[in-house]
C-alpha cells in the first residue's frame, strides 16, 4: 500500500460512526474559559477503555472481512482497545506489547482475557512479532494507526464533537502515529486542525518537512501514546492533504497542562491527552472557540 493509493473521505467517518455507535460512549464535552479565553474540551478519556482507540479498533473489526483471530501490537491504548473490541464481538485476540509498556496499561489488557505477549523494548519490535504471529496463524494483524478503517473510526470522535458544539472553529489533537489526527481532519467538517507533538516525539512534524514519513526520535513523558517512530503512510496522506498546523510542545508544558486539567477541572488524563491543552495554553491554537480532544486516561499518576 502506498500513500498515493489511499482514498479516505468524510463519508468513511460517517460509515464508521454508524458501525461503532452501539458499542462506544458518546463522550461529553465541557465548555470552559481558561485564561480569559473560551474553549471546548472533548472528554474522550471517559471513553470505554479510557481512550479514543476503541473507535478505530471496532470499526476495523466490524468493517473488514478478515480472519476471526485478531493480532496487534501496542504500547497500551490500542492493545486495550483491540482486546475490549474482541471481547465485545466475541472474537479471539492476541496483543503484543513492548517490555517498556506502562504496567497500568498492560494490566488492563490482561484483564480482558486476551492473550498478552511482552516482546522487545521498542514498539517496532512488538509490531514485527505481531505480524509474524498473524502470518503463522492466519490471523488479522490490526495496526494501531496505519489502516484506513482505524483512521475512519478514530475520526468519529471529531465528528461527534462538531455535532455536539457546531460553533467550534478549530480542532486540536495530540499526534503519535497520526491515526487520531488524520481522523480528526476527516471528521472536522472543514475546520482547521492543529496537530500537537512533544518536541522529542515529532514524527509528523519531521514528515511534513520532508514530504514523506521519516524515522524520528522517541523521548518524551508522553511516549507511551505519542511515541511512534514514524507517522503511518495512511494518516500522512490525509494530514498532508489536509494542511494541518503542526505544533511542538515541551514535556514541561505537557505535564503542567496535565496538572492544570486536574487542578481546575478535576480531569485526570494521561500526558498524551494533555498535549492539546498544552498547545492551547502556549497560545498556539487559533479560533474563537477551539475544541480540544482529551484522548486518553490510561496511566497511573498523582498530581504534584
Amino acid at each position: 500500500m502506498t500513500t498515493s493509493t489511499i482514498m479516505l473521505t468524510p463519508s468513511d467517518v460517517a460509515g464508521a460512526a454508524r458501525r461503532v455507535a452501539p458499542y462506544v460512549r458518546r463522550t461529553p464535552v465541557l465548555r470552559a474559559e481558561v485564561d480569559g479565553r473560551p474553549v471546548v474540551l472533548k472528554l474522550e478519556h471517559l471513553q470505554r477503555t479510557g481512550s479514543f482507540k476503541l473507535r478505530g479498533a471496532l470499526n476495523a473489526m466490524l468493517g473488514g472481512d478478515g480472519p476471526e483471530h485478531v493480532v496487534t501490537a501496542s504500547g497500551g491504548n490500542h492493545g486495550l482497545a483491540v482486546a475490549t473490541a474482541a471481547r465485545l464481538l466475541d472474537r479471539p485476540a492476541t496483543v503484543f506489547v513492548p517490555a517498556t509498556a506502562p504496567e497500568g496499561k498492560a494490566r488492563r489488557i490482561a484483564a480482558t482475557g486476551v492473550r498478552l505477549v511482552r516482546h522487545g523494548t521498542l514498539y517496532a519490535e512488538a509490531r514485527d512479532a505481531a505480524l509474524a504471529e498473524a502470518v503463522a496463524i492466519g490471523g488479522l494483524c490490526l495496526p494501531a494507526y496505519d489502516d484506513p478503517l482505524v483512521v475512519a473510526g478514530a475520526g468519529t470522535c471529531a465528528a461527534e464533537l462538531v455535532e455536539q458544539v457546531p460553533e467550534v472553529d478549530a480542532l486540536v489533537v495530540g499526534v503519535g502515529g497520526g491515526g487520531l489526527a488524520a481522523g480528526t481532519v476527516l471528521g472536522s467538517a472543514g475546520r482547521p486542525v492543529v496537530a500537537v507533538e512533544p518536541v522529542d516525539c515529532a514524527c509528523l512534524h519531521h514528515a511534513l518537512a520532508a514530504g514523506r514519513p521519516v524515522d524520528s526520535m522517541v523521548d518524551s513523558v508522553a511516549a507511551s501514546a505519542l511515541g511512534a517512530t514514524r507517522v503511518g503512510d495512511v494518516p500522512f496522506t490525509v494530514l498532508r492533504d489536509g494542511a494541518v498546523r503542526s505544533v511542538l510542545v515541551s514535556d514541561e508544558r505537557i505535564i503542567a497542562a496535565r496538572d492544570r486539567l486536574w487542578e481546575e477541572f478535576r480531569l485526570a488524563v494521561e500526558p498524551a491527552a494533555a498535549a492539546s491543552f498544552a498547545a492551547f495554553l502556549a497560545g498556539e491554537v487559533p479560533g474563537e472557540l477551539p475544541g480540544l480532544i482529551l484522548s486518553g486516561s490510561n496511566t497511573d499518576w498523582s498530581p504534584e
